[in-house]
């Protein structure tokens, strides 16, 4: 029996791969990006599925066939951790993958999206970010809708029609390939950014219609979101090719808000006394 035939007949999902959870969406995704090769295995001749095969993923994690078939099945959801760490070093997981993976498993924790942002949100947090006047500043909720920017942020980002959601910024606005140096790094975060906010409530309204928009209209996202790769937004550096300001590089800060977790600060510095630093402040007195 070829490998494919193998796998089908141990029940792999087709259509019904969208009803068996995303606990055993990603498992399934990410055993198919896990070379043989990975953990010393001889690819061999007639291996023609992708990655891993599942009783292979199962003598790695030390569990049996059958119960590592079931969990991509969908037919067991609650694996306990020492279990979800066999199988993170199984499907060699980093620390951001492994949090997702135990997450997807936790059905008991609470949506990491929720239905509607908390009411209040139009005060205190608002007021804050159009009144930091120093450096670029914006509230992203977890679908990454801009809620606010302030005016410096206002001039980092005018070049781009759809800076509204950044998502569809990542994919949509054919300016974006000029602002950024790198699209596809930009690209790949944007997706596993996503991931990790839907975690194991993937289809909350705004995030359903996000990702059902992306997919019809970009074959990129299409390729990124199947393969289910995670991305912690954390202080990074960032680089620009701003139309007026030239080239910047920026870190940027992301800061949770206490009292509203589901949302994320960002504020960009440039380093002092640094060309950067110069044209961001040139930037921000054109925004005044």
């Amino acid at each position: 029996m070829s490998d494919a035939a193998g796998e089908r007949g141990r029940g792999e999902p087709g259509a019904a791969s969208r009803t068996a959870g995303p606990l055993a969406e990603y498992l399934r995704a990410r055993r198919a990006l896990v070379r043989p090769t990975d953990h010393g295995l001889a690819p061999g001749p007639a291996r023609q599925v992708p990655g891993l095969r599942r009783e292979e993923v199962a003598l790695l994690a030390g569990v049996s066939t059958d119960y590592y078939v079931h969990l991509e099945q969908g037919r067991e959801r609650r694996p306990s951790p020492q279990v979800l760490a066999a199988l993170a070093r199984a499907l060699r997981l980093d620390a951001a993958a492994h949090a997702h993976l135990r997450a997807l498993a936790d059905q008991s924790a609470p949506p990491t999206t929720p239905d509607t942002l908390p009411t209040g949100t139009e005060g205190a947090l608002t007021h804050l970010v159009r009144h930091w006047v120093t450096a670029p500043a914006m509230l992203v909720t977890p679908w990454l809708d801009v809620l606010v920017r302030n005016g410096p942020a206002d001039a980092l980002y005018a070049g781009l029609p759809l800076r509204d959601n950044l998502a569809r910024m990542a994919f949509l606005d054919p300016a974006v390939g000029e602002f950024v140096p790198d699209p596809e790094h930009l690209a790949q975060c944007t997706v596993g950014t996503l991931r990790a906010a839907a975690g194991p409530a993937p289809h909350t309204p705004q995030m359903a219609d996000l990702v059902g928009e992306l997919s019809d209209r970009s074959a990129s996202f299409r390729r990124l979101w199947a393969r289910h790769d995670v991305h912690r937004k954390a202080s990074a550096t960032k680089h620009f090719r701003h139309p007026v300001a030239g080239p910047l590089t920026l870190h940027q800060h992301v800061l949770t808000p206490p009292d509203h977790p589901e949302l994320q600060l960002w504020i960009y510095q440039a380093e002092p006394g640094s060309p950067s630093e110069r044209a961001l402040l040139t930037l921000g007195g054109s925004a005044t």
